[in-house]
């Protein structure tokens, strides 16, 4: 934000300097020159404080896992009044 706020008040300095000269032919090179390097330094900045492109990036190999070895266990409890069964499962 610097950089560009930088630059369009330099353009701006170098512009109303040109503008406050009389018109002639011998001047028109040098506000052409002038014109150009200011525009470039516009179009420099911009393109420096953009983002970068994106890159593509192949994906790399991935082990796929076995699955986990579950087994259902029947389990006694306990709910305060009686024991009872329930059917759990526990993986590994």
């Amino acid at each position: 934000m610097r950089k560009t706020f930088a630059t369009l008040l330099a353009v701006a300095t170098i512009a109303g300097s040109l503008t406050a000269t009389p018109a002639s032919a011998q001047r028109g090179l040098g506000a052409a020159l002038a014109g150009g390097i200011i525009g470039g330094a516009i179009v420099g900045g911009a393109i420096a404080a953009s983002r970068p492109a994106p890159v593509y990036v192949a994906p790399g190999y991935v082990e796929e896992l076995p699955p986990p070895l579950c087994r259902w266990v029947r389990q006694r409890y306990w709910d305060g009044y009686d024991w009872h069964y329930r059917s759990i499962q526990i993986c590994d």
